[in-house]
């Protein structure tokens, strides 16, 4: 999966733009009056992508899963060390899927949220959520946790399967040695993967899905 653009997991639902809500999520500082001895405030603010990144990288340490163990895919661009950079436009599609995997897990899980109409709120949310489900964990449900979490690996939902099998959709012949079959997936992702992103003329959710479901297939058939 990809940082950038966003690498909505298959099977997952989307949210329309117009059912996406303004999110409540915010950032409380403290200030202090000028005045020697007097009194100190806390002012909210809306989130930054800082602060929302901060937040899932912090529930995600929780949990026990080191920061190069997760990827936080969304449509902003990214810094150097691969998280999301403050100070761009906001996209189109403000929707977060977060992949990571534990030490000891077998499967890599994920959880995507795109209710609200900001990235930084959509990442919020995500950490949130985490940090509820790590409630359950805390009680003694570890089995429960795990199958809260959709896999990486999961089906696409009914309807929502490829008609076309990951070797067709990123021209891959089957008589390469894998090796070589696995690098030619990767090259014709990358190149393809802008062509197909929603906010690109001719490109669109349900080509960027299969996309990326091609991608995924094609790790787990040949790695």
């Amino acid at each position: 999966m990809t940082r950038y653009p966003l690498a909505w997991p298959p099977g997952w639902q989307r949210t329309s733009a117009a059912r996406r809500d303004r999110a409540r999520f915010s950032k409380g500082e403290r200030q202090y009056s000028s005045t020697p001895g007097g009194a100190s405030w806390t002012r909210k603010r809306e989130l930054t992508i800082s602060d929302g990144t901060k937040r899932v990288l912090d529930a995600l340490r929780i949990l026990g899963v080191a920061d190069g163990d997760a990827i936080i895919s969304t449509n902003l661009q990214v810094r150097l060390d691969g998280l999301p950079r403050s100070g761009q436009s906001a996209p189109e599609d403000p929707g977060v899927a977060v992949y990571w995997q534990r030490a000891g897990d077998r499967e890599q899980k994920c959880m995507a949220i795109d209710r609200y109409d900001r990235v930084a709120d959509n990442l919020a949310a995500v950490a949130a959520t985490l940090e509820a489900m790590r409630a359950i964990e805390r009680h003694g449900g570890a089995q429960i946790l795990d199958r809260a979490f959709t896999g990486f690996t999961a089906l696409p939902a009914p309807g929502q399967t490829s008609a076309r099998s990951w070797r067709d959709v990123l021209d891959v012949p089957a008589d390469m040695p894998a090796a070589a079959q696995l690098e030619r997936a990767r090259m014709h992702y990358r190149a393809m993967a802008s062509a197909k992103h929603p906010d690109k003329p001719g490109g669109s959710h349900a080509a960027m899905t299969e996309l990326n479901a091609a991608w995924a297939q094609a790790q787990q058939a040949v790695a």
